[in-house]
């Protein structure tokens, strides 16, 4: 009986609807998003190049940054190429197991960047209230803890739920109402019991959600406080620069995420949810490194003299 099930499941095929309920929009959809993911690839890879080859951004800040546009690539890559290739054939379908590998890698990031979210905002407590223990407390050796737990973290969530969603039986054809293998809505097609793994999803999603902003709030909660007692008008600029980008880049990424937690469960809000699902899997890694570039002198300075030297050398 137990082969039998395990049969099932293995030859159980699904269909990703993606945006396919709007036939017209699909050519303008497709330059869109092949637009915005390029810049994605281009301005994540782009930042990691100029943090590793400018010695000045050697900092942990930047060593964070540079793992959270490592982040921002894989799982931007993992959902954008089969989205774009769905806009354009007839045969959306994914395997079982093809379905399992981009929630397994998509989920491992997506924790990842939550968490490394979270290691900034402490390496900016640390700078902002203790200045001057800054390169003691956030030394390499914690640097490379930090981030390592982050990558850990990511791969044991996501192997949890893996693992819980392996354990469910499928049937035939299935329609998947999302452009990429969302596990809600892959457990509301199983034709068997699926509560362990609603809670367990529900559980590990809420835990990192709230844990993690938890860390943010309480982090800026003592940046706020220490800068309130600053007396120089340059004391609360410099620290609103160091800030601000991490501050924008949080704000849009944990507030899709709630937005999400928001929508309720029924047919009409199945298109809300995609729009917001975009905007997080395809838009947020196309901004962030906008957001940190923007204001950070160092970072423009690089990109002008990688554009003077490869423009000179012709």
């Amino acid at each position: 009986m137990f082969l039998t099930e395990r049969n099932i499941t293995s030859e159980a095929m699904f269909t990703l609807l993606g945006f396919s309920d709007y036939p017209e929009l699909k050519a303008p959809l497709f330059l869109i998003f092949l637009a915005i993911y390029s810049f994605s690839v281009l301005g994540n890879l782009g930042m990691i190049v100029i943090i590793k080859i400018n010695p000045k951004l050697h900092t942990p800040m930047y060593f964070f940054l540079s793992h959270l546009s490592f982040a921002d690539f894989c799982y931007s890559t993992i959902i954008a190429p089969k989205m774009l290739v769905n806009l354009v054939v007839e045969d959306r379908s994914i395997s079982f197991s093809g379905c399992m590998v981009q929630f397994f890698l998509f989920c491992t990031f997506v924790v990842t960047e939550l968490v490394l979210f979270a290691v900034m905002a402490y390496d900016r407590f640390v700078a902002v209230c203790n200045p001057l223990l800054y390169t003691v407390v956030m030394s390499q050796k914690l640097c490379a803890l930090l981030v390592f737990g982050s990558y850990a973290w990511g791969v044991v969530c996501s192997l949890t739920l893996t693992c819980s969603a392996l354990k469910l039986d499928f049937r035939g054809f299935n329609t998947i109402n999302h452009f990429f293998c969302e596990l809600s809505s892959l457990i509301s097609l199983s034709c068997s019991d699926s509560y362990l793994s609603q809670v367990l999803l529900f559980t590990v999603a809420t835990f990192n959600e709230i844990s993690t902003l938890f860390i943010i709030l309480m982090s800026y909660v003592f940046i706020v406080g220490t800068t309130l007692k600053m007396r120089s008008a340059s004391g609360h600029r410099k620290v609103f620069s160091t800030c601000a980008s991490h501050l924008m880049a949080i704000s849009i990424f944990h507030g899709t995420i709630l937005f999400l937690y928001c929508v309720p469960s029924s047919k009409n809000s199945r298109h809300t949810v995609k729009v917001a699902s975009v905007f997080y899997t395809v838009v947020i890694p196309m901004l962030n490194p906008l957001i940190y570039s923007m204001r950070n002198k160092e970072v423009k300075d690089t990109i002008h003299k990688i554009m003077n030297t490869k423009f000179f050398s012709y």
